[in-house]
C-alpha cells in the first residue's frame, strides 16, 4: 500500500563512533525498542538518489538552502518485492517524506533513465519525479548503501537510528546486486546517529544521549556519496 506521510518531523544528525553507539544503546534501552519491522538487528538500505543536469539538489545540499527537495529509490537487503519511491523536503530541521511503492519493472525503467506508462495521481511521488525527467533532466546519479539499527518510541513519535558502513557506489543499475561495487566515505570506525521525532523529544530520551562529545552535522548521506563516488 502507497504511504503519504503530511507531516513534518524533527531530524537531527550527529557523528558516532562504535563506543558511542555501545553507550548510547545501553542507555535508551530501557525507553525504546528495536525496530519492529527488523527486530533481528541490523538491515542494510539501498537507496539511487536523482538530481538534474545541474547538480540541483547536490548544490542545493552544500549551499544550505532551505527548503530542499530530493528524490530516491529505496530497497531493504537488495529485496526487490518492496520498492519505495520517496520525496524527502528538508526545511532547516524539519523533514516531510511522501512514498509510494514502485513494481520491480517500474524500478528498471526509472534507472535506466526511461518514464514508466502508468502514473496516476495515487502516487505523487512518481508523478513528481517524471514532471522532473522531463523538464529538468532529472536522472539516476549515485547509489548509497549502509546498514542500520534503529530503535522507536510511542511517546514523541521517536526514532533512533544507527548507521554503519556508509558507501557509495556509480552502478546506480545495480541496485539489487550482492556483488555491488562500492567504496566507503566515512572514516574507519565513523558511523551516523539519526535522531527523528514530532512535536517533541522527552527529557529523559535527550539525556540518554547526551555523551558530552557528539558532534552534531548537516550533511546528507547524498551529498557525502556524490563527492566520493565509486565506478560510474
Amino acid at each position: 500500500m502507497d504511504r503519504f506521510r503530511g507531516k513534518y518531523r524533527h531530524e537531527q544528525k550527529y557523528l558516532v563512533n562504535e563506543q558511542d553507539i555501545a553507550l548510547i544503546t545501553a542507555r535508551i534501552r530501557p525507553f525504546l525498542k528495536p525496530d519492529a519491522f527488523h527486530p533481528e538487528g541490523a538491515y542494510r538500505i539501498r537507496s539511487v538518489y536523482f538530481d538534474d543536469w545541474q547538480d540541483s539538489a547536490l548544490r542545493e545540499n552544500l549551499g544550505g538552502v532551505s527548503p530542499r527537495c530530493k528524490l530516491r529509490i529505496r530497497v531493504y537487503d537488495e529485496d526487490m518485492s518492496f520498492i519505495q519511491l520517496e520525496q524527502k523536503i528538508k526545511d532547516h530541521d524539519l523533514t516531510l517524506k511522501k512514498s509510494c511503492s514502485l513494481t520491480a519493472e517500474e524500478c528498471r525503467s526509472l534507472l535506466e533513465g526511461r518514464p514508466v506508462r502508468a502514473c496516476g495521481r495515487d502516487r505523487p511521488p512518481l508523478s513528481f519525479l517524471q514532471a522532473g525527467m522531463l523538464l529538468r533532466r532529472l536522472l539516476p546519479r549515485v547509489l548509497v548503501e549502509y546498514e542500520r539499527t534503529a530503535y522507536t518510541c510511542t511517546e514523541g513519535n521517536v526514532r533512533i537510528t544507527f548507521d554503519r558502513n556508509l558507501a557509495s557506489s556509480g552502478h546506480v543499475r545495480r541496485l539489487s546486486d550482492p556483488a555491488l561495487p562500492k567504496r566507503p566515505v566515512l572514516r574507519p570506525g565513523q558511523h551516523i546517529m539519526e535522531v527523528k521525532y514530532d512535536e517533541f523529544l522527552p527529557s529523559h530520551i535527550r539525556k540518554a544521549l547526551d555523551t558530552g562529545k557528539l558532534e552534531r552535522t548537516t550533511f546528507s548521506k547524498y551529498a557525502l556519496c556524490r563527492l566520493y563516488p565509486y565506478g560510474g
